[in-house]
């Protein structure tokens, strides 16, 4: 999990903890902002992690199919049905199910989600006997369940059994201090994906990057990364690499200031965070600088070998600025 923010570190340590328990999780969090890849760092971090990780996208599910996609079926169970199929849940078993998109879930198939937490076994179609089932049960949402549960359009009693320990993902556009971070981790990506050597963004085009508010999150800045590396960049991507549709977006930013953690970023990333002229570029003076930083729990990393910073400590958060974890 990519990032140094505040709100990472916490959302890190409360996946060590859940490491040693069985409950089940849910995670919630705007789209693109990787509730997938924090179901599988839960399963990762949990005795069941060497047993198998099942994605079920319930959005994907029509009502007609849930009990043989789930459940599975016996031989003969209805036309068509050839062969034993164990179903998915059975394949998950002793180890994770996570269910994506839960609240896009009907009625129907809820009542059918709530059965196999409450009983320990399903019940093939056509099957006479049931089967025990071991499932870790991780459920992720885009949507608003207390409000479904209130409009009675999610069950309250399965939402009570999967909001047991909850995972509160925030959008990017919240966490801007961790942009550098994803950056460098995706541009390491792709260049080994495209056998390229980019190093990274100049001003002008980090400027843009962190003005924008990423309705898409992570995700969309992935692709954004993606189809920049497709137009074969120099090795620092300026602004005109940039894809148009975002210099459109963002053209008319060049006549209102930046956002002051925008500017304060960019500032110490372009200096390698030498304050003294990080102050200057901003026209601020020294105590305005480190002001500024407190404000944004900003600390400078140690250097490297060569003297220059560490991607990976862009932006580190000091130890007394750790909040009661939100989730």
């Amino acid at each position: 999990m990519v990032g140094q923010s505040a709100r990472i570190r916490d959302i890190k340590a409360y996946i060590a903890k859940l490491a040693a328990t069985d409950c089940s999780v849910l995670i919630t969090g705007e789209t693109g902002t990787g509730k997938e890849l924090v179901a599988q760092l839960v399963h990762a971090s949990s005795q069941r992690r060497r047993k198998p990780f099942v994605c079920i996208n319930c959005a994907a599910i029509p009502d007609t199919l849930v009990e043989s996609e789930l459940f599975g079926y016996e031989r003969g169970a209805f036309t068509g049905a050839h062969g034993l199929y164990e179903g998915q849940l059975k394949l998950a078993d002793a180890g994770t199910v996570f269910f994506d998109e839960i609240g896009d879930m009907s009625s129907h198939a809820q009542a059918k989600i709530l059965r196999v937490m409450e009983s320990p076994e399903i019940h093939r179609l056509g099957g006479r006997r049931g089967i025990p089932l071991d499932i870790r049960v991780i459920a992720a949402t885009n949507q608003d369940l207390d409000r479904l549960v209130a409009d009675g359009k999610f069950r309250r009693d399965l939402y009570f059994r999967l909001n047991v320990a909850r995972i509160h993902l925030p959008p990017l556009r919240e966490r801007r201090e961790d942009i550098l971070f994803l950056i460098d981790h995706f541009i390491g990506e792709l260049n080994r994906r495209y056998g390229m050597e980019v190093e990274g963004f100049t001003d002008d085009a980090l400027e843009i990057l962190f003005g924008y508010d990423w309705p898409g999150n992570i995700r969309e800045l992935k692709n954004l990364l993606e189809a920049v590396f497709l137009g074969c960049p120099p090795r620092r991507i300026s602004r005109v690499e940039l894809p148009e549709p975002l210099r459109q977006r963002t053209a008319t930013s060049d006549e209102r200031p930046a956002e002051e953690l925008d500017r304060l970023l960019v500032a110490l990333h372009s200096t390698n965070w030498n304050k003294s002229r990080a102050a200057k570029q901003l026209e601020w003076c020294r105590m305005t600088l480190y002001r500024k930083m407190a404000k944004y729990h900003l600390m400078t990393p140690e250097p490297t070998a060569r003297g220059d910073v560490a991607p990976s400590q862009a932006a580190q958060v000091p130890q007394d600025s750790k909040r009661e974890t939100p989730l």
